[in-house]
């Protein structure tokens, strides 16, 4: 499991043309899994992402959490942190899991997190989506699962 993890000043996400949901002061979370992800990788991602400390401290220093600073976290299914483009022009995906292994996955991640961050916000997975973030720092780190 892969996620691209930017910390946001603010961010919104519009679906299928509709109004989603928006957070403030926060993490956006791009959440790509993989053929062999499994529940270990969501627990210890979710809990890397919630736990990460990339807000700055009343010193200034990357020493606060998400949990720490009471912000928002913004998840949405990103399968293309998988695309490969070491070929050619055109990136191959055969890395991204199939839905029917990815959504669960991504649906337990995303209740994981909620069950520490009540302003948890998502896309829809397969929704063509636009994300609309103002990246705070800027500060954006990717971060893999272990098995």
């Amino acid at each position: 499991m892969r996620a691209l993890i930017q910390r946001a000043a603010r961010a919104a996400i519009t679906i299928d043309g509709e109004k989603g949901g928006s957070i403030g002061r926060g993490l956006v979370v791009l959440l790509g899994v993989t053929h062999d992800d499994d529940m270990r990788d969501v627990n210890f991602l979710a809990d890397k992402c919630i736990n990460l400390r990339i807000f700055e401290d009343a010193a200034g220093k990357m020493n606060l959490s998400l949990s720490d600073v009471g912000g928002g976290l913004m998840v949405v299914s990103q399968f293309t942190l998988y695309g490969d483009a070491s070929h050619g022009r055109r990136p191959g995906f055969t890395e991204a899991a199939a839905p029917e292994t990815a959504i669960p996955l991504y649906e337990a991640f995303v209740a994981r997190c909620r069950e520490s961050v009540a302003d948890t916000v998502t896309g829809k997975f397969g929704s063509d989506m636009q994300v609309e973030l103002v990246n705070d720092g800027p500060v954006t780190l990717m971060v893999e699962s272990r098995k």
